[in-house]
């Protein structure tokens, strides 16, 4: 309950699933954190049916919240600090109950808009 939050939910380490009235809680590896892509519908697929009723997260990209919103899960997002800190946000009314998403699509992935320009010297010889 100590560790800090991701704020990108599907490309967390973990997933903590914690009961707030006891805090006691169970964690699971994230198996869509390295997805080369489609890693928010992976890690939302991974929540669905493990009888959870609010995901509290920093931020929730277009298609993990269509499968969350899909299987009925509320999605509290703005979460931040340790995993304690963020559900007492929720249960203190400080995080919002998001109806859209709250990332672009891919906003984990680190797609650079670099401008590089190749080393190389062009000075190939083709053969006819």
């Amino acid at each position: 309950m100590d560790a800090s939050m991701d704020p990108r939910f599907g490309r967390c380490q973990y997933f903590v699933i914690a009961d707030p009235d006891t805090m006691t809680s169970e964690g699971f590896e994230n198996s869509a954190a390295s997805a080369s892509g489609g890693a928010g519908i992976q890690a939302a697929q991974s929540i669905v049916g493990r009888n959870i009723d609010v995901l509290i997260t920093g931020n929730i990209g277009p298609n993990a919240h269509q499968v969350l919103s899909a299987a009925n899960i509320r999605i509290a997002t703005g979460a931040s600090g340790t995993i304690a800190d963020a559900i007492k946000q929720y249960m203190d009314g400080k995080l919002t109950l998001a109806d859209v998403p709250t990332a672009a699509a891919h906003a984990g992935m680190g797609q650079g808009q670099g401008q590089g320009r190749g080393m190389g010297k062009g000075r190939g010889r083709g053969q006819q």
